[in-house]
């Protein structure tokens, strides 16, 4: 019974949409996905997926993306991503996957669960270097992270109350809260604060090159992009 975390699987059942924009890795990333899924996860595990999960606009959309994660082995936790536009509230999600009779996925929102000797929980944060980002709408950003902000520190506090020893809390993030010179400062706080040794995230593409790990202020922020684990979800390990 184990836990693997990868994030950005971009499915793209109902909606085709090419990844190779971001290089020939992502050449028949759905089936490399499946089978590189099977190899390593059993039944029993557990799988984190932090957001972009799928391309579609809708949950009927989304219903082919579902399935193919429902084929797969272990319980999957979903977080919310820059790109999951099909994301609605938790209760009609829930309501949703019911209806399809899919079991196995729940959703990562202003909660926390408890996963064999830890406890996960995570949000979507907000990546702030203002001039890597586009939009065709003017952005606040200070209001986006605040926001954030506040979801991350509900999250973790409801992981708290979970705890029934000194379980360690693994928080799983979409946008990275350090990266090269970039940091924000409200996330690393809220982190520190709360004793956070572990922090992975995603939404990075194409940067192979990037060390697996980058230790900050005495947390360790760890990169579990699909394309960066080559499609393969990364064990994590109950200690490190």
């Amino acid at each position: 019974m184990s836990i693997y975390s990868i994030s950005d699987l971009h499915l793209s059942g109902s909606v085709p949409k090419s990844m190779e924009v971001f290089g020939r890795r992502w050449t028949g990333y759905t089936d490399k996905i499946g089978k590189r899924w099977r190899a390593v996860v059993t039944d029993s595990d557990t799988v984190i997926v932090p957001g972009d999960v799928s391309w579609a606009m809708t949950l009927p959309e989304a219903e082919a993306d579902f399935r193919f994660l429902a084929s797969l082995p272990g319980k999957k936790l979903l977080g919310k991503g820059n790109h999951d536009f099909w994301w609605t509230t938790v209760t009609k999600m829930h309501k949703y996957l019911d209806s399809l009779g899919i079991t196995g996925i729940d959703f990562l929102y202003n909660n926390a669960f408890r996963v064999e000797d830890l406890i996960v929980c995570g949000t979507r944060g907000w990546f702030v270097e203002e001039g890597k980002q586009s939009s065709v709408n003017p952005v606040d950003y200070a209001k986006l992270v605040a926001r954030e902000t506040i979801r991350l520190e509900l999250c973790i506090t409801e992981a708290e109350k979970l705890r029934t020893a000194d379980e360690e809390i693994l928080v799983y993030l979409h946008f990275p809260p350090v990266f090269g010179s970039f940091v924000c400062r409200e996330f690393v706080d809220v982190l520190r604060a709360h004793g956070i040794r572990r922090c992975f995230y995603g939404h990075i593409h194409g940067s192979y090159l990037l060390d697996s790990v980058t230790e900050f202020e005495g947390i360790r922020f760890s990169i579990i992009s699909a394309d960066y684990l080559d499609f393969t979800p990364l064990f994590t390990p109950k200690t490190v």
